[in-house]
């Protein structure tokens, strides 16, 4: 008898904790994506939110009803959330205001819309938008950009390729935003932005972290073969031109700078293990170096120490940008 009463009781608490789960995502999804003011929003989230906390109570006390009534209501909130679908057009940031789309012939591959601004600071810069032809038997080199904007927990994720001809060429997962809009990691969480995948210079998507935005950028190079790495680049042209003609949402977790290129490297064949430290990414190099990417013939503080580049890029004129911030970074290539 007591065991069929905590069985009970246990049963009621894991489907309370549950129905306190949907109650919460359900009114969030109404108060960032529902449509009308705010007030209105905000009167859907809330109301979603008293009826969720009754049933909560009601199921606590073993009553069917209640769950009935917040499936029912779940179930509502869901046929609504699959009819969101990302924009293709909208007034976007000046920053993110294209997606980079390339075509291969042989071993020529052509990319359209390149970014490279000259930044003054976040509100002045000048925009320009070109293309860029690569010999793909020139790739050589990928490097891992870490750039630190909220603690040593976080950081947003770039990689960049390099070719024998002395170029780099950046790429950066990124919020799609519209003119005024700000990230937020809450709100992104629900259809609040779609994903947008920048082709730059160097100077640009990474010196606007580092020299205008004050961020703490680290550069990691990476112990890739060419094929690999020429792999990986040809990936990311397939992804950004599958985006183009199929927008996609950002998702804070699941569709991020970090978890992004992760599927794409994973629909590679290439094996890496899932860790905690894909996540919470401000931690990826001591994962990288674990798993051997990194120079192992040196220990992590040190490579952790020569990778801030942030002095170095503030120096450096835009012309010699690149070969600047790599004096002194460890590269296990050579």
């Amino acid at each position: 008898m007591v065991i069929r009463t905590i069985s009970r009781l246990t049963f009621r608490l894991s489907a309370a904790l549950l129905a306190l789960g949907v109650t919460t995502w359900s009114s969030l999804s109404l108060w960032y994506r529902a449509p009308g003011p705010e007030l209105a929003r905000g009167t859907l989230a809330l109301g979603f939110a008293l009826a969720g906390l009754v049933s909560c109570y009601g199921i606590l006390r073993g009553r069917r009803r209640a769950a009935l009534v917040l499936i029912l209501l779940f179930a509502l909130d869901l046929a609504w959330w699959s009819t969101i679908r990302p924009p293709a057009v909208a007034d976007w940031a000046d920053d993110v205001s294209r997606q980079v789309t390339g075509t291969i012939t042989g071993d020529r591959l052509v990319l359209e819309d390149v970014r490279d601004f000259e930044w003054r600071s976040d509100t002045d810069y000048t925009q320009r938008w070109t293309a860029r032809e690569y010999n793909l038997k020139d790739v050589r080199t990928l490097d891992l950009f870490m750039s630190y904007w909220a603690g040593p927990e976080m950081a947003h994720m770039i990689f960049s390729f390099g070719f024998s001809d002395g170029r780099y060429l950046a790429w950066s997962v990124e919020v799609r935003r519209r003119k005024g809009g700000e990230f937020s990691p809450i709100a992104d969480l629900f259809k609040s932005n779609p994903l947008v995948m920048v082709a730059s210079e160097e100077r640009d998507v990474i010196g606007v972290r580092s020299n205008v935005r004050g961020e703490n950028v680290q550069l990691f190079r990476l112990n890739t073969s060419p094929e690999i790495t020429r792999d990986i680049l040809l990936a990311y042209v397939a992804q950004s031109n599958d985006l183009a003609r199929t927008p996609r949402f950002y998702h804070s977790l699941m569709t991020n700078c970090t978890m992004s290129i992760f599927a794409l490297i994973k629909s590679l064949g290439i094996s890496i293990p899932l860790d905690w430290r894909l996540v919470v990414n401000g931690y990826l190099p001591d994962y990288a170096y674990e798993i051997g990417v990194l120079d192992r013939r040196r220990p992590l503080s040190q490579i952790r120490d020569l990778a801030q580049i942030s002095a170095h890029a503030k120096m450096a004129s835009p012309d010699e940008f690149s070969s600047a911030i790599r004096i002194g970074v460890p590269n296990p290539m050579q």
